[in-house]
């Protein structure tokens, strides 16, 4: 990066846009049965490497047929009932294996080895002990996604969502830069699991971004990036302006033509007196009782008010409850409210429209040097992958700007582009 600063192909303070993808783990997608047997498979053939004489002595004949081959799901029962009765033998066979592991005094190092550790977490995530006999846990007891292991040989990937993609593995998310008169490098990558929220990121990148010098003065992020707290940490913390769309007020006033959401009440800070689209101030500006959703303060107005109001049915549902209003921080709730007003603006638009051109950096990213599968096992590991894949498209770029090689433009069907 220094390089290219000194050569004026990192523009200091310039524009940058982030976006993420899904990234695939080098492992089967194992479902819950599978992945039980498997883990229970791969601790034993760790422990054949370095106690095997110790396994021998308490390993059941049983065993060898039940774990000695990789475990499929064609190989196992189709009924429900069947699967559970053989959850439960897989759940006694691994309570067996880490009771001995408890009771040896001999080898008491083998509780370090990795597979023993993925073992006990596995077991303690999928089981439960009922009366002596481990059976499945139910699903709503169970950690959320986040947590889950996915497969005993790949502890950090994780199953996600997005839209309509499921995959078990890793997001990575790329930031370049897309000044017009610089060459777009990625000056930044960040790999996590993939239920790692995108707006936990936001600050992760900027705190990466900082003591090398390479923080934008703009940042060009997608909805999924963008929330009150990265509006205002951004500003404050890093000068960098945020520039992309927040989500919409949630609320059914906000969804309805004629309800009164959020937007159309007059907040008075200093004074802490809200006014409503009807002209009543509120009665009390109270500290929010429920921290969990957010908000900051309870804004509540008087029944005299509501009550008789002939835009009631616009403002609330409640039969006799008067108007409540949630606020954030000041600078969280203007900064929200400014962007929401923003975003439907031409001016927004087109400012926005260089985001969309970090999807073909993916794209290219997966065409060139196979970003969506990882090649190794691990996040370390698959992070390296990403950090090598990104310096890989900063050659290849840095040498087309060199040589007067122009951008690629966005391509067009022959049909549309009859439209011109």
């Amino acid at each position: 990066m220094e390089r290219l600063r000194a050569l004026g192909l990192l523009k200091p303070r310039g524009r940058q846009r982030t976006d993420s993808t899904h990234v695939l783990a080098a492992i089967r997608v194992l479902n819950r049965l599978e992945r039980v047997g498997e883990t229970l498979r791969a601790a034993l053939n760790s422990l054949a490497v370095v106690v095997p004489t110790w396994l021998q002595g308490i390993a059941p004949l049983a065993w060898y047929d039940r774990y000695g081959s990789r475990v499929e799901n064609y190989h196992l029962p189709k009924p429900e009932a069947a699967r559970k009765a053989l959850a439960t033998v897989i759940g006694m066979d691994g309570q067996l294996l880490l009771d001995a592991l408890d009771a040896t005094t001999e080898h008491r190092w083998v509780q370090e080895i990795p597979a023993v550790s993925t073992l006990r977490q596995v077991w303690a995530e999928q089981y439960v002990n009922v009366d002596g006999t481990f059976v499945w846990r139910e699903v709503k007891d169970m950690p959320s996604p986040a947590e889950l292991i996915a497969s005993p040989y790949d502890t950090g990937a994780r199953y996600s969502t997005k839209r309509s993609v499921e995959w078990v593995g890793y997001k990575v998310h790329f930031t370049e830069t897309c000044d017009e008169d610089t060459p777009h490098v990625i000056v930044n990558v960040a790999t996590t699991p993939a239920t790692t929220p995108d707006d936990n990121m936001v600050e992760v990148i900027h705190a990466s971004l900082a003591p090398r010098e390479l923080l934008p003065a703009e940042h060009l992020i997608d909805k999924g990036y963008t929330d009150a707290d990265v509006l205002v940490a951004s500003q404050q913390k890093y000068d960098v302006a945020i520039i992309g769309p927040v989500a919409g007020d949630p609320s059914w006033q906000a969804r309805t033509d004629e309800g009164f959401d959020k937007s159309q009440f007059l907040v008075d800070w200093d004074r802490q007196v809200v006014t409503c689209p009807a002209g009543k101030q509120s009665l009390s500006w109270l500290p929010n009782t429920y921290p969990k959703n957010g908000m900051v303060w309870e804004v509540r107005f008087a029944r005299k008010d509501c009550t008789p109001c002939t835009h009631r049915a616009h403002c609330t549902k409640a039969r006799q409850e008067p108007r409540i209003l949630g606020l954030q921080a000041r600078e969280h709730h203007e900064a929200l409210q400014a962007v929401r007003q923003r975003q439907t603006t031409e001016a927004f638009r087109l400012q926005y429209a260089a985001r969309a051109g970090i999807e073909g950096t993916h794209e290219q990213a997966i065409r060139r040097c196979g970003l969506r599968r990882c090649r190794y096992i691990g996040q370390a590991k698959t992070h390296l992958q990403h950090v090598i894949t990104a310096t890989a498209i900063n050659v290849v770029r840095v040498a087309a700007w060199l040589e007067g090689t122009p951008r690629a433009k966005t391509r067009r069907s022959a049909f549309a582009a009859l439209a011109a």
